[in-house]
C-alpha cells in the first residue's frame, strides 16, 4: 500500500505517520516526489481499511494498494513518479532514468589485456560514451569457451577507469566476488543467468552500489521485475533494468529476440530506469546500429552496446561487437535521433 500525503505536509507530520504505522508491525518508506512524499507501506495490508488508515491524519490524501506482485518495483509504490539512478564516476555523478539524457556504455565483452581496454576505453569516450562495459568473469554455456581472467581483470579495468575517467560496469557471477567487485566497479552487473540466483540477489541488494539487471534468457517481464524486488527488499534501490534478449524458436539469424516492446511496458509497469542490450540481443554487429536506434526510439533510458578493436581476434562473443570506427559513427547518427526525443547530451562529443 502507499499513503500519499498532501502537497506541504511538514515533515514532523510524516514521521508521526510513519511511525503510527511502523507501530502496526508495518515498514514504512518515505518517497519523496515532485510535489508529494508517498509513504510505502511494506509487510501484511490485506486486511488494512483504506478509509480508516486516512484518518491517522488529516495530511493524508489518499492511500491506494499497490496490487502488483512486485511491490516496490511497482510504479504505483512511487505513486507513479520515475525513479533515478546516479552514479559516481571519475568524472562526476551521471543520471539513469526517463527525464534525463540516454546514457551509453560501451566496450568488450571479456577484459583481455591492458593495451586493448585501455585503447577501447579512451576512444568510446572521446565518442561519447559514460561508461566501459567489460567483463572480469564471464559465465559461459561451455566450459572450455573463455571464462575471463577473473580478479586480474579487475586490475585492468581499474587502469582504464584512471587513464579514461569512465565510469565501469562489470559482473558479479559470485557472492563471494561482490565485495572485490565493487572496489573497482561502479555499477554492479548481474548478468541474464543470474537473473533469478535468489541468493546472490540478496547479497548484492545488500551492498550499496549501484545494479544492473539483466533480464533472463526465457525470463517473464513479471519473473524479471520479482527479481528487482528481491534486490530492493534487500536495502538497494539503485536498479536499472537491462533488456537483453530473450530465447526464441527461431535462432537462425539472430542469436536471441531482443524484446523492444518490453520498453514501454516496463515504463508502464515500474518507476526503474531502463537500458538495452542490442548487441546481445542481435548477435550480429550488422543488426546493433538498427537496433540501437529502435531502442531509442522506444524510449529507453541507457544503451550497452559492445566494443572491439579488432572483434575478428575477440576472445568472446566477437561477431556481435562493433568496431571503434563503427561505434563512433554509431553514435553520430544516435546523436541526431536522440536529439529529436530530447534525450541527447548536447555537449556529448560525436568523433574521436
Amino acid at each position: 500500500m502507499i499513503v500519499v500525503t498532501r502537497v506541504g505536509t511538514p515533515e514532523a507530520e510524516i514521521n508521526r505517520i510513519s511511525e503510527e504505522f511502523r507501530s502496526w508491525g508495518l515498514t514504512p518508506e518515505k518517497i519523496v516526489g515532485r510535489y508529494k512524499v508517498v509513504i510505502g507501506l511494506v509487510g501484511d495490508t490485506a486486511d488494512l481499511n483504506p478509509e480508516r488508515m486516512e484518518e491517522i491524519s488529516p495530511w493524508i490524501e489518499s492511500v491506494v494498494r499497490v496490487e502488483q506482485p512486485f511491490k516496490r518495483a511497482s510504479r504505483e509504490f512511487r505513486h507513479g513518479e520515475a525513479s533515478e539512478v546516479w552514479v559516481n564516476t571519475p568524472n562526476g555523478k551521471v543520471p539513469f532514468g526517463e527525464n534525463h539524457p540516454i546514457v551509453t556504455v560501451a566496450g568488450p565483452c571479456s577484459v583481455e589485456d591492458e593495451t586493448s581496454i585501455v585503447q577501447t576505453a579512451l576512444r568510446v569516450k572521446a565518442a561519447g560514451a559514460k561508461f566501459l562495459r567489460g567483463g572480469a568473469y564471464k559465465p559461459r554455456t561451455s566450459p572450455y569457451s573463455f571464462q575471463g581472467h577473473g580478479e586480474s581483470a579487475l586490475d585492468l579495468l581499474a587502469e582504464a577507469r584512471r587513464a579514461s575517467g569512465l565510469g565501469i560496469i562489470t559482473e558479479v557471477m559470485d557472492s563471494e566476488d561482490i565485495e572485490k567487485v565493487a572496489q573497482v566497479a561502479d555499477v554492479l552487473q548481474v548478468g541474464a543467468r543470474n537473473m533469478q540466483n535468489f541468493s546472490l540477489l540478496k547479497k548484492i541488494g545488500a551492498q550499496s552500489k549501484p545494479i544492473l539487471l539483466k533480464r533472463g534468457m526465457s525470463a517473464t517481464i513479471e519473473e524479471w521485475l520479482m527479481a528487482a524486488e528481491y534486490i530492493l527488499s534487500a536495502g538497494n534501490n539503485q536498479i536499472i533494468l537491462c533488456e537483453r534478449g530473450i530465447r526464441t524458436f527461431d535462432r537462425k539469424y539472430t542469436r536471441n529476440m531482443l524484446d523492444l516492446a518490453a520498453v514501454p511496458v516496463l515504463r508502464s509497469l515500474t518507476h526503474l530506469p531502463i537500458m538495452v542490450d542490442p548487441s546481445h540481443g542481435t548477435g550480429w554487429s550488422s543488426y546493433v546500429p538498427a537496433m540501437s536506434k529502435a531502442a531509442v526510439a522506444a524510449g529507453t533510458d541507457a544503451l550497452m552496446v559492445e566494443v572491439h578493436p579488432n572483434p575478428s581476434k575477440a576472445l568472446s562473443d566477437g561477431p556481435q561487437s562493433l568496431t571503434l570506427e563503427g561505434f563512433e559513427q554509431l553514435m553520430q547518427e544516435l546523436a541526431v535521433l536522440g536529439k529529436t526525443f530530447n534525450r541527447w547530451e548536447e555537449e556529448t562529443p560525436v568523433t574521436a
